[in-house]
């Protein structure tokens, strides 16, 4: 199984080759492009050349390639049921885009190559749903394979603090009380991500003005929830609101959990791309979604999984 990430999650070192002659320099570049010419693809896009299908070069048979964007809350979910998946269908790799879901639909809506996708919301495959209706999908994009989507798995938002954190707070009630006083510094997702917009939520339920907290410095922002978790966990803000699943797979102490009321309802959506060139093998990893193997690997961290079998 691989994982790959847009080209803004990697860093930047590159080795110099300065004490290499110079044939064999030649020689390594030479070997490096036809590398990320033959295997690589589109870092940004997230494509893969070779159309998804690499030659196994232990057997000499195709491999098929299923390339799966997912909501970066699934992370260590989907990357245990991939290797899972893998070995019960050795003739299947499957590649995994793990980001923002509205960088996900971005990419998908560029035409990255894609598969399946699942999404932290509805709101960002709605707007890939031809489906949807205009309101929902204003630009009329037509990319979801509207008779394999279905709502897979609910998480809850929560207020977490790092298990050594010598800060007091007791809820979400004494959070919206510090935050108006001055006395929090909190890590929030930005608001073109799921958890940043039912943090929003949060926050207009407590009729918190946002920009203005960020201008006092109250609040400091993350491009997916695995960024304002590791914000929590390395100490640098006192608190963050994440999903709970999120807390619990870096060890975070939960501090208070949001209600449908405040938050909304947080469901995640998944289907198959109607460009899926495997859209078979989409179609069965979906359903393998549901298995009671995947559905407890889900729940273990604290999903609830609704598109199960019985």
């Amino acid at each position: 199984m691989e994982l790959y990430r847009s080209r803004s999650s990697y860093g930047s070192k590159a080795g110099t080759g300065k004490n290499l002659p110079g044939k064999a320099l030649l020689a390594l570049l030479f070997s490096g492009v036809m590398t990320v010419l033959s295997g690589c693809g589109d870092a940004e896009t997230g494509e893969h050349s070779g159309k998804n299908a690499a030659p196994d070069q232990a057997s000499g048979e195709k491999e098929i390639r299923l390339t799966v964007f997912a909501a970066a809350s699934l992370t260590e979910t989907l990357t245990e049921i991939g290797k899972s998946y893998e070995k019960l269908h050795p003739g299947v790799r499957v590649v995994f885009s793990f980001d923002s879901s509205g960088t996900l639909r971005t990419q998908i809506a560029e035409g990255a190559l894609c598969d399946i996708f699942v999404s932290a919301s509805p709101k960002q495959m709605d707007a890939l749903d031809i489906r949807a209706g205009a309101a929902k999908n204003p630009k009329g994009l037509d990319y979801i394979d509207g008779d394999t989507r279905f709502n897979l798995l609910e998480n809850k938002v929560v207020l977490a603090v790092s298990q050594d954190s010598k800060k007091v707070l007791k809820s979400f009630d004494d959070l919206a009380a510090q935050l108006r006083e001055g006395r929090v510094f909190l890590a929030i997702g930005n608001s073109d991500v799921p958890v940043g917009q039912y943090t929003l939520r949060i926050f207009d339920y407590y009729h918190l003005d946002v920009q203005d907290l960020y201008a006092r410095k109250a609040l400091t922002l993350g491009s997916n929830v695995k960024e304002v978790t590791a914000q929590v966990s390395e100490g640098t803000v006192d608190a963050g609101i994440v999903y709970a699943t999120d807390a619990a797979s870096a060890g975070l102490k939960t501090v208070d959990t949001a209600t449908p009321e405040m938050a909304g309802q947080v469901i995640y959506p998944a289907a198959a791309l109607k460009k899926s060139q495997h859209s078979g093998e989409a179609r069965i990893f979906l359903d393998y979604l549901k298995t009671p193997e995947s559905v407890s690997i889900f729940e273990r961290v604290g999903f609830t999984v609704i598109g199960k079998k019985q």
